[in-house]
């Protein structure tokens, strides 16, 4: 399974960028990851958000429905056995994503009913996948 996190807006702080690239090269031994970090919501840069043709896309919204961790697993774990190719995940910056892109949304999950910086719920969903995938191989770092 690919994973490809669309994130608007850079990840400037450098204690963030550490954490997120720490949960993103450990989540790399599960699965392939990329990572694009569009500078905003214009129309030049939207139109760089492509997916392939049956990729699952979420969009990550305040709005969006909530999982415990296992349940996001299971939810993963069932994307995988359906032989899902790519997973894509919609990050927005401080304003959200724009109307056309969160459309092309089938799921929006919620990683919080807390309110969070853009920038720490992208390290919050990278260490997420991670546990997920962990939590599918038996691996310990969960408990």
């Amino acid at each position: 399974m690919k994973i490809r996190l669309w994130m608007l807006g850079k990840t400037r702080r450098e204690e963030i960028r550490v954490l997120l690239d720490d949960y993103l090269e450990r989540l790399g031994r599960y699965a392939s990851v990329e990572v694009t970090e569009v500078r905003d919501a214009q129309a030049a840069a939207q139109r760089k958000v492509k997916f392939e043709p049956g990729a699952t896309v979420v969009l990550l919204d305040a709005a969006g429905k909530l999982y415990t961790s296992h349940q996001f697993a299971q939810w993963m774990g069932d994307l995988r056995d359906r032989a899902v190719r790519e997973l894509v995940f919609l990050c927005g910056d401080a304003e959200g994503f724009p109307p056309q892109l969160r459309a092309a949304a089938r799921h929006k999950i919620s990683l919080s009913t807390l309110t969070m910086p853009h920038e720490f719920a992208r390290v919050v969903l990278a260490e997420q996948l991670y546990r997920a995938f962990a939590i599918l191989h038996g691996h310990p770092y969960p408990k």
